[in-house]
């Protein structure tokens, strides 16, 4: 039996179906990544055909899930679908002509070629290798616009990483000055930058890392005045504060325009993190109604705090918010997430939203 032989017999146990009857099902662009990445239908999943035996279940575990594979031409994709059948896949099918038929049918495409530069491709590779990011996630992550409250301890990893990952709009709020003091946690900063604003010694460090970005700076101390006219160009808010006025002020402005509020604090070596976002769980007040006494609640300056500390819960904050972005896992809301420096321990504490908050409810 020969090659084309082999193709005809395959057709006889794997059904075939047009662009058109391939809505409202699982594509699965098998692909290498750069074909995908030049222009590929929106919503299809990437997994090349030498890593599609190795990757499917993780990426679909339901083997009931109506699945169409495509390639090129519609080869590839009939290979691809009888390997997911003899997996167990239970409602695999090829598209008949792939993506060609596809774009002779004028029907959408993505094309991240003319928005991803050759350099973006190559610094977000990674990235692209990514079934979960692709071109598609990277182009997402390049619209989002993230702004950090507070460019110190949590600020400086959180932003640092979303710098790395791509995202195309950082804003960053502190009115504070680089001191000596911060350059043990506050990895933003350098000893030459001592006396700088933070803002802009952390937009000169982040654009070092990726020029690709923009960086926004509000040198100003964040304020009941001012915080809704800051919040409101944002998709979403890191709450990087370290004082309960702050976080209130965050949590009710984020309440009151439905974004969502990537809390983190840390204290001494413990640090807690959690998502509120109005709609879809409680909200700061229904964790803590109140700020606690002032005595009992001293600031890190008092109170000290191990400096790696606040890199583990701010790269937390940084994951949280792309998965936010990419609208991919599971975030925490609902959920506070608990870390014991010096036992390694992670904790999580569900979360209910309060009936009679003053603010959600």
């Amino acid at each position: 039996m020969n090659f084309e032989e082999y193709l005809q017999s395959l057709k006889k146990t794997v059904a075939e179906v047009s662009p058109k009857e391939s809505k409202n099902k699982v594509i699965i662009d098998v692909r290498d990544v750069e074909n995908y990445n030049e222009a590929h239908i929106p919503g299809a999943v990437n997994i090349p055909r030498g890593l599609l035996e190795l990757k499917i279940e993780k990426i679909i575990p339901d083997k009931t899930t109506p699945i169409v594979c495509q390639c090129g031409g519609g080869t590839c994709s009939l290979l691809s679908a009888h390997s997911l059948q003899l997996l167990g896949y239970t409602n695999v099918s090829s598209m008949a002509g792939g993506f060609k038929k596809w774009k002779e049918e004028c029907l959408p495409m993505e094309t991240a070629q003319a928005i991803l530069t050759p350099k973006e491709k190559t610094f977000y590779e990674r990235h692209l290798s990514l079934p979960e990011v692709g071109a598609e996630g990277q182009l997402k992550l390049k619209k989002a616009k993230v702004l950090i409250v507070g460019a110190g301890g949590l600020g400086s990893p959180s932003a640092f990483y979303l710098a790395a990952a791509g995202v195309g709009t950082l804003g960053l709020v502190d009115f504070d000055i680089v001191d000596a003091s911060n350059l043990h946690r506050q990895i933003l900063h350098t000893y030459e930058q001592i006396g700088k604003l933070k803002v802009e010694s952390a937009k000169e460090t982040l654009l070092g890392l990726n020029p690709n970005i923009k960086v926004e700076t509000y040198p100003v101390k964040l304020a009941a005045e001012n915080a809704k006219e800051i919040f409101e160009s944002y998709d979403v808010i890191i709450d990087g504060s370290d004082n309960f006025t702050t976080r209130y002020l965050i949590n009710d402005v984020c309440v009151a325009l439905k974004k969502p509020n990537i809390h983190g604090s840390i204290y001494r070596f413990e640090g807690q993190l959690s998502v509120f976002w109005q709609g879809h769980g409680p909200c700061y007040r229904c964790l803590f109604p109140e700020p606690p006494p002032k005595e009992s609640a001293p600031s890190c300056a008092e109170a000290g705090v191990l400096g790696v500390l606040p890199g583990i819960i701010g790269t937390l904050q940084a994951v949280e918010t792309i998965k936010w972005i990419l609208e991919k896992g599971d975030l925490l809301t609902g959920r506070l997430l608990c870390y014991d420096a010096l036992q390694t321990k992670f904790k999580e504490i569900k979360i209910k939203r309060d009936p009679n908050c003053p603010c959600c409810s």
